[in-house]
């Protein structure tokens, strides 16, 4: 971990402050429970009066709350003892009975303290000094007290407290040329200056989480050799209207100070939203305001900002505002993608440094079946694998232990203390191998490797393991017809075998229903709606996230709407038509899969490679469309009988 550069020893100045808070803290408790009346035999003031009507009692003492009584030598065992009674406020009758029995008495003063309550009085007011030195030195250092509210709290790292450099950032290396540059011009500024160049003022970092944005930025710290101030965009954002607006001020005033610097502001969304989309102008929308309008004129304001480089990373640009997207503050933006197939060997290659690898570990087939993966996933797959291998008391990690591990990324964690009945079992084999067999003969889908009906992560009964062998960048029609297909395989096997369907195919159907709706409303490949888009793309690099539908008429939704059902009918009756072709082929690679549970490699391929397709298939992938004379076969087949024999 990197040290940072504030050290956080407690200062002598802090120590001093706590003693004294600590040590009045006592006193003050003393002070309380001490007791305020003299430790004297304690007598009833009924007594009390007794003894001075019988001439008993030589002087009093009369205090403000009791009064201290010495009786006369004549009482033998107690003559010497002075006695404690409370005053009764109503007697006014008591210094006239002292006069007429000849008892000598005086008074006190209301306040007796003297010097004690003056102690009092200096150690709270030296609690109240040092209490306030201590939080005003806290807040120097950075903390959230109420002196430092308007301070940032960056983290400062100097040269040689970042351990990370460039030799540890691979598969990226696009934007690593570029941000050497960065480092380039802050270490030999001087050949630039003299061809007249300057360097960006700012650098955004855009692309898919765990691509590897903040680690290009840990990187630069430990390369560059001069100041680097780490912040999240989050910290600068309080309740407080003004208080972010400050913590901008304060952090580009302590990097000018120390400037040639670096300021990297990470998720800078949380701060740079677009002021059009702001909603309402109170709260915390008016201070996220201010905060960002400071940002603007601290990067390209009246007063130049020489010397400090603001880098920034994000995986949502398309709600930054664009006045912080503008060339003089944000100069260049760089894309941090997910890798290719050469740059996932490389990431593979860094993170298995120091894992010690078995001979058989093949790190080029495993960057060949990990597409879409980033540079996160790929370290986490590394780490998954030797824990494996640990936990099997392994010498080395093998090509076994990668393989696990990518499964339980890709479908999660075994379950095999989940035992299913034997109607679950048949069904969850055949929806299985339905997917199977449509996947062997649709266009573009991936290698079909494994089937397996043992349970894994949440709900899946049973899985279809297919890994790619190539990256694909683009998808052509009959591509996303036949996965919409494949999808759709296992409900139609169970519909064939069983005549009824269950709900293990309610994940299939709802990824088939997505796939579909993109075709025609965001691909544009509906023949009779056109090259329209009907959804705004609003999460460029977050995947998962729902695109809204464009403002439409209520006829052109209900046209969407039945483009999108004819669609996902009509892979639904492929995916029928193929599995009827192939029912005995079904049925065998069933039999097999409930007999084994898993169904792997070159086996299952050759197994696969018996299934055929019909002309209609042919037909509807280049279409997308059945003939009338091939949608009544389609029809007629799926009216037939079903096999309820198993």
């Amino acid at each position: 971990m990197p040290q940072k550069q504030n050290s956080t020893k407690t200062p002598p100045s802090n120590f001093i402050g706590w003693s004294m808070i600590v040590t009045a803290l006592c006193l003050i408790l003393f002070s309380l429970f001490l007791p305020t009346t003299p430790a004297n035999k304690v007598q009833p003031y009924s007594e009390f009066i007794d003894l001075v009507e019988s001439d008993r009692v030589k002087s009093v003492t009369i205090g403000s709350s009791h009064l201290e009584y010495i009786l006369k030598p004549s009482v033998e065992a107690e003559s010497k003892q002075t006695f404690v009674t409370a005053i009764v406020e109503q007697d006014t009758e008591l210094p006239r009975l002292l006069r007429q029995h000849q008892v000598e008495f005086s008074a006190t003063a209301a306040n007796n303290d003297g010097i004690w309550g003056l102690i009092k009085f200096l150690f709270f007011f030296f609690l109240i000094i040092n209490l306030g030195n201590l939080l005003f030195s806290r807040g120097q250092q950075g903390s959230t007290s109420p002196f430092s509210i308007g301070r940032s709290n960056a983290r400062i790292y100097s040269e040689g407290t970042m351990d990370v450099t460039f030799d540890d950032v691979a598969g990226i290396d696009e934007a690593k040329a570029e941000l050497l540059e960065i480092v380039d011009f802050l270490q030999h500024g001087t050949k630039y200056i003299l061809l007249g160049a300057k360097i960006p003022k700012g650098v955004l970092l855009v692309g898919p989480p765990g691509t590897g944005k903040t680690l290009l930025a840990k990187a630069i710290a430990g390369e560059a050799k001069v100041p680097f101030f780490s912040i999240s965009g989050s910290e600068f954002i309080e309740m407080f209207v003004g208080v972010g607006a400050s913590r901008v001020r304060d952090l580009f005033d302590r990097a000018k100070k120390q400037a040639p610097a670096i300021v990297f502001i990470d998720e800078l969304d949380a701060l740079g939203k677009s002021r059009a989309a702001a909603g309402s102008l109170m709260g915390g929308n008016d201070e996220r305001e201010q905060t960002l309008n400071q940002l603007l004129a601290e990067m390209d304001g009246f007063e130049p900002n020489a010397g400090v480089i603001l880098l920034a990373a994000t995986n949502r640009p398309e709600v930054l505002d664009p006045a912080l997207l503008r060339p003089g503050r944000f100069d260049r933006r760089i894309v941090v993608d997910r890798p290719d197939k050469s740059g996932r060997l490389a990431i593979l290659e860094v993170h298995a440094r120091n894992v010690r690898l078995a001979g058989d570990v093949d790190l080029n087939k495993i960057a060949a079946r990990t597409p879409g993966f980033a540079g996160a996933d790929l370290a986490n797959l590394i780490n998954e694998a030797a824990l494996l291998a640990a936990r099997r008391d392994r010498p080395a990690v093998v090509m076994e232990d990668f393989n696990e591990a990518s499964e339980r990324i890709l479908t999660g964690l075994e379950k095999k203390s989940r035992v299913l009945n034997e109607i679950e079992k048949k069904t969850v084999a055949h929806h299985e191998v339905g997917h199977a067999i449509v996947a062997s003969l649709m266009p573009g889908t991936d290698q079909i490797e494994k089937i397996s009906i043992v349970p894994r992560g949440i709900g899946a009964l049973g899985y279809t393991l297919q890994l790619p062998e190539e990256d694909r960048f683009l998808m052509i029609e009959d591509e996303i017809r036949g996965r919409i297909a494949t999808l759709l395989g296992g409900r139609a096997a169970e519909e064939l075998i069983f005549g009824k369907v269950s709900t293990g195919a309610s994940d299939d159907i709802q990824k088939a229903t997505d796939l579909a709706e993109r075709y025609v409303t965001l691909y544009g490949m509906s023949d009779r709606l056109g090259p329209m888009a009907f959804e705004k793309i609003q999460q460029q690099f977050l995947e998962g996230m729902t695109n809204p539908r464009r403002q439409v008429s209520p006829q052109l939704a209900e046209e969407i709407d039945h483009e999108v059902k004819a669609v996902i009918d009509g892979a639904h009756q492929v995916a029928g038509e193929i599995l009827r072709n192939n029912r005995q082929l079904l049925v065998e690679i069933a039999q097999t899969l409930l007999e084994q549970e898993v169904l792997e490699g070159a086996k299952l391929r050759s197994q696969l490679s018996r299934a055929q397709k019909t002309v209609a298939v042919d037909q509807w992938l280049q279409s997308g469309k059945f003939t009338d004379n091939q949608l009544l076969a389609v029809i007629t087949h799926s009216n037939g009988k079903t096999d309820n024999q198993l």
